[in-house]
């Protein structure tokens, strides 16, 4: 339904990184990392503008497709799986690492609540997913997310509004505390320098995420009819300025620079918000406040675990390894593949030298923009797009993104999702320029994959 498929997509992407990893991130450097949020806003509004509406019509006429390579595929009406299959190797590789900051987060809540081993929650917390996510698959994921997305918009807002309050009272005593240079300022380098156009084009270029992310694009294939694609539009952009830019990108700032204030120089910046919860509210209502750390975590992991499920079923086992497989085999195969996920993840997220949830996050999230997003964006708004393009892109994408990443990130400032971005788009467009046309049939089912129907 309109409702749940808009905020479950919300849900889905707003993981434990919002309530840990960027209001960390603000604490730590200062407000000119806001730029990611603005990013985020925008990046989510075009998505349902732009992407939804077109996808949900043109999945079902492609041979009503239900994963984003099968979509890629019989775009084409095309009997090579190539495509499919480096799509579905790419999922599972970048959902090791997304998953990995969902379950540290999980990690890193209880252990500084509770005292119990980070390692000892990262396992519980992944057997919690995996439950409900074998019992019900899409539908438990969808609702759950629901309720997760509405826990984590109460928690964000209620939490710096407090904690202005409280810092207003006559016992409050404001900590002693040093701030790094041009904390304040939005304008990281202190004016317009590289280091403050680096880090606006970055924050800004997390908005390209959101057209190649697969678990927010699958939520727009799973709309119920296309005639409720303009209520799930509105619902969905309303939520996602009322909780991404009053919440994420006002709130988080609030919560890092109040937190500073409020908190004075903590050991991890990751937990500014577990701190702040904990100071200002009773026992079981911060519980339930920090709850919604693990909705947010929860609420990505199983989606990414879903559609990695999904894609390596759909994508590689039948078409490749067993093209007779039953329906309920392939469900046991997509239950394999998560579970050996989940472990990956698991390590990943256990390894001193994950860098941290916003770290792990950034990572994943490049990887899939890069990847996917200037394909399916020229999928649905280019008829010349070819079949070799589509796979030049995605290839591309992700190549140019994990150098840019291993090797000049550092030292240019930039976030790898731009090249990224930019290099698999410039690559799709130039094959497909270079390679013969897409037949009448292609043509013509672009054609009618956006006739007016029901």
């Amino acid at each position: 339904g309109g409702w749940v498929a808009a905020l479950s997509a919300g849900a889905s992407d707003m993981s434990a990184w919002v309530l840990m990893g960027l209001p960390g991130s603000i604490y730590l450097y200062g407000i000119g990392k806001v730029w990611i949020a603005v990013g985020l806003v925008i990046g989510t509004i075009c998505a349902w503008v732009f992407v939804a509406p077109r996808l949900r019509r043109y999945s079902i006429r492609a041979n009503d497709s239900i994963t984003i390579p099968q979509f890629l595929t019989n775009r084409f009406q095309s009997k090579n799986k190539g495509l499919q299959i480096i799509s579905a190797i790419v999922f599972v590789v970048v959902y090791c690492i997304y998953s990995a900051s969902s379950i540290s987060a999980c990690g890193t809540l209880f252990n500084t609540v509770t005292g119990m081993s980070a390692k000892t929650a990262m396992i519980i917390a992944t057997a919690i997913i995996l439950v409900y996510v074998f019992l019900g698959g899409f539908n438990a994921v969808c609702w759950t997310d629901f309720f997760q997305g509405m826990l984590m918009l109460a928690a964000l807002m209620l939490t710096p509004i407090l904690a202005l309050f409280a810092m207003k009272g006559a016992d409050f005593v404001a900590p002693i505390m040093t701030v790094p240079e041009n904390y304040f300022n939005p304008l990281s380098g202190g004016g317009f320098n590289w280091k403050s156009v680096s880090d606006i084009l970055s924050g800004l270029g997390w908005g390209l995420g959101y057209f190649g992310m697969p678990h927010i694009l699958v939520r727009f294939m799973s709309i119920e009819k296309p005639s409720m694609i303009k209520k799930s539009s509105i619902v969905a952009i309303i939520w996602v300025v009322i909780s991404l830019f009053s919440a994420v990108m006002a709130m988080s700032a609030v919560v890092g620079l109040i937190g500073r204030q409020f908190l004075g120089e903590i050991d991890n910046e990751n937990l500014v918000f577990v701190h702040m919860v904990r100071r200002l509210f009773p026992a079981f209502i911060s519980g339930v406040l920090l709850s919604a750390i693990l909705a947010a975590a929860m609420s990505t992991a199983d989606s990414q675990l879903l559609a990695s499920s999904s894609a390596f079923a759909s994508d590689i086992y039948k078409p490749v390894i067993r093209k007779d497989a039953t329906d309920h085999e392939m469900q046991w195969a997509g239950r394999v593949i998560v579970m050996l996920i989940s472990v990956v993840a698991f390590f990943i997220a256990a390894s001193p030298n994950c860098g941290g949830i916003m770290a792990l996050v950034e990572c994943a999230w490049a990887g899939f923009g890069s990847a996917f997003g200037p394909v399916i964006l020229l999928s649905l708004y280019w008829r010349r797009l070819t079949y070799s393009g589509a796979i030049a892109g995605v290839c591309v994408g992700f190549v140019v993104d994990a150098v840019w990443y291993a090797f000049l990130s550092s030292s240019t400032g930039l976030y790898e999702i731009i090249p990224g971005f930019l290099c698999g788009l410039l690559a799709a467009v130039i094959v497909s320029l270079c390679s013969k046309a897409p037949s009448k049939e292609v043509t013509d089912l672009f054609d009618r994959a956006f006739e007016p129907t029901d």
